[in-house]
């Protein structure tokens, strides 16, 4: 009988369309896994032993081929300086924008991450995850995407009258946000990081000509260094992203995150002979949270019969917190070939 593989293998493997014994499950678990070792959601926030301990514990359960240090979006923004509340079961949120006005981009500093005790907190992590599962699991970090970070310092709505009406001002943060970006992803990788996601879900809203204008270049130029760091790339970017697939196919990330009100087809063939491998899509509420075991079957084998060689498959965007297990079992059973 043949080995059994190790998700690191399979993960790697796949990534390259060499064969597997099960598509890699790729479900990211926040608020499921802290529900599964029974802590609230500030707790899995700050405390990264009990986040890995959420994560390995997701993992062996439910089958998911990666573990993740990610929890919320505030890591940086808390480094930076903005207050960040940490409601007992929600995600961490910015009481207000920290650049109430453009002229206070000029006082935004890029620090070094491990002097900040929410990005420390989340380099502890990795580390305590390497001691656990190196070579085994592969291991995720992550950091904000450029512009998803200057929604959270800025606010949404400023943010998108800022694109059209102060371009200059948006680069020059931009510029700002990138160089902390590249230093938040470096000390993770140090630590023992394989992957490095990225968040960027304000992508989405933009279109492709600003995803263009704002987006694309510093996409590129972020996994260029973390791929020279020695690290791969999962970009995620929820949402409809169906308009920007041809410009995301050039931002040369391992792994996209195709959210499921995509074509999840389209999104297979935009990546067809680029590096970039498709991940999703099922819906994580209506075909995973809220269907049936038939139903998540179902939902699982129609993806799998658009899928080549190379793609993986999970929710299109986090798991809920009120999954059924018994869902989340069939779901992986399911991937096996």
């Amino acid at each position: 009988m043949n080995k059994p593989m190790t998700s690191y293998e399979r993960v790697m493997n796949r990534l390259e369309g060499k064969p597997v014994d099960k598509i890699p499950n790729m479900n990211l678990v926040m608020a499921f896994a802290a529900k599964q070792v029974d802590i609230s959601y500030k707790t899995f926030c700050t405390d990264y032993k009990r986040l890995v301990e959420s994560k390995l514990v997701s993992a062996e359960v439910f089958g998911i081929d990666t573990v993740s240090a990610i929890s919320d979006p505030m890591r940086e923004a808390a480094g930076f300086g903005a207050k960040v509340i940490l409601p007992d079961n929600d995600v961490p949120y910015c009481e207000e924008n920290l650049i109430a006005d453009l002229s206070m981009i000029k006082q935004l500093k890029v620090i070094d991450p491990l002097s900040s005790e929410r990005m420390l907190d989340r380099v502890r992590a990795i580390e305590l995850f390497k001691s656990q599962v190196k070579g085994k699991i592969p291991i995720i970090g992550w950091v904000e995407g450029v512009l998803a970070e200057a929604a959270d310092l800025r606010g949404v709505s400023e943010l998108m009258m800022d694109l059209m009406l102060e371009p200059n001002a948006m680069i020059e943060l931009f510029e700002i946000l990138y160089e902390q970006q590249k230093a938040f992803a470096k000390v993770q990788v140090d630590a023992g990081a394989d992957f490095i996601g990225i968040g960027n879900a304000v992508a989405s809203l933009i279109g492709p000509e600003l995803y263009g204008q704002f987006c694309l270049e510093y996409e590129q130029r972020i996994i260029k260094d973390i791929h020279a760091m020695g690290a791969k790339v999962k970009l995620h970017i929820c949402g409809n992203t169906e308009p920007i697939l041809g410009l995301l196919a050039r931002t040369d990330a391992d792994i996209f995150d195709v959210d499921h009100v995509v074509d999840f087809s389209k999104a297979i063939q935009a990546f067809h002979g680029t590096k970039t491998v498709a991940n999703g899509n099922l819906d994580p509420v209506s075909e995973i949270m809220s269907a049936t075991e038939g139903e998540v079957v179902e939902a699982v084998k129609k993806r799998i019969l658009v899928a080549d060689e190379r793609t993986m498959i999970s929710g299109g965007c986090e798991i809920p917190r009120s999954t059924p297990k018994e869902n989340m079992v069939r779901m992986n059973q399911e991937l096996y070939l």
